[in-house]
């Protein structure tokens, strides 16, 4: 016969997809019952309507019945208030002894998370294009990944990667939205209707730091920020905050906007930031007899690399993703791994994490 102990037992296998911690650890199985083969419990989730409860729905249900259980019953309530607060304060305990609360131990001194800022001198080179692609690429590759949209004015990753699920918000804690293996957080999950930001620079280097702070993270490989163009409050935010940050400088072919990115890039340098390389975006456009058309010039990213004297990582030619929205995991700015592009992008993540892994060593 089963007994409550085995049920338990096989519950500690199934996580909360968002915590990515036991739900018996997180005491949210209550009031097991058995029957011969018939199994009832309850599942208390963090709040109301949780966006994952299929899914945890799915995996009670598969870890019960291996254990013989012909019928399973999954009732569902959500954590009191009371409940949702020590549940914050026990994901917050995480913090190394001696940090101060307000520091996310993925920035203190025995973090092994790899910081990457994706940044430009001037808009609309397809930094954020770059960002979650390569992004998604390190999570094809078994790297576990996050995504900080810092461009809080632009902010688009949620957009782009078709992510229409809102933040969960556990007391004072938050924890980051999934979706194609990376954990997301920008702006854009908390303003209504496309509204406009209107922010000076402290106010956005407060927002940077609640972004640490108050979301729950976890450990991770790799935290993509994507910056705002330019060198101003966000990128001196970063500089500040992220001593240890590497950065990707995302150029056009063009000669201007080759020439502004080298501004980017000469900040990097004076405070000391090492620069992993260039990334040549729309540097051609392939016809469909296989000609290739330099739609914005040529010569840009290797201008610039040279001038950083850094390695040009990628040529990104211009192609919309072959995505249609009636896939499951359609997003209209994340490329197939197999398609050509993705391809690039693999490439791409390959070589951050051969250069990454060095420096690290």
């Amino acid at each position: 016969m089963i007994t409550k102990e085995q049920v338990l037992e096989a519950l500690r296998d199934v996580r909360d997809p968002e915590i990515n911690r036991s739900l018996v650890e997180l005491n949210m199985i209550r009031n097991i019952k058995i029957e011969g083969k018939r199994v009832s419990l309850d599942v208390i989730l963090t709040i109301v309507g949780c966006p994952l409860k299929a899914k945890i729905e799915e995996d009670v249900i598969r870890a019960i019945k291996a254990l013989g259980a012909e019928e399973v019953e999954v009732r569902f309530g959500a954590m009191t208030e009371q409940e949702r607060a020590a549940l914050s304060a026990q994901l917050r305990s995480g913090q190394q002894p001696g940090q101060p609360q307000a520091l996310n131990p993925i920035l203190g001194e025995g973090s092994k998370t790899v910081f990457i800022a994706i940044t430009s001198g001037k808009g609309g080179v397809g930094k954020s294009t770059v960002t979650v692609n390569l992004a998604v690429s390190l999570a094809r590759m078994g790297k576990k990944v996050g995504i900080i949209d810092a461009d809080i004015y632009g902010f688009s990753v949620p957009d782009m990667m078709n992510i229409e699920q809102r933040p969960t918000v556990i007391g004072e804690l938050v924890l980051p939205v999934e979706k194609f293996g990376v954990k997301v957080m920008s702006m854009g999950f908390f303003v209504e209707d496309n509204s406009p930001i209107i922010w000076r620079g402290p106010m956005l280097g407060k927002m940077l730091r609640n972004f640490f702070s108050e979301v729950h993270w976890e450990e991770l490989d790799y935290m993509i920020l994507d910056l705002p163009p330019g060198t101003g409050d966000m990128a001196l935010d970063v500089h500040t905050l992220i001593p240890q940050s590497k950065e990707i400088i995302v150029t056009t072919p063009h000669p201007t906007a080759a020439f502004v990115a080298a501004r980017a890039g000469a900040m990097a340098i004076r405070t000391k930031h090492e620069i992993l390389g260039v990334v040549e975006n729309m540097a051609w456009y392939e016809a469909k007899d296989g000609s290739k058309e330099y739609v914005f010039g040529k010569g840009g990213g290797a201008k610039l690399a040279e001038q950083l004297g850094c390695e040009l990582l990628a040529q990104i030619p211009l192609g919309q993703p072959d995505n249609h929205p009636a896939d499951p995991d359609y997003s209209p700015s994340i490329y197939p791994a197999d398609s050509r592009i993705g391809t690039l992008y693999k490439q791409l993540a390959e070589r951050v994490v051969e250069k990454t892994e060095v420096t690290a060593s």
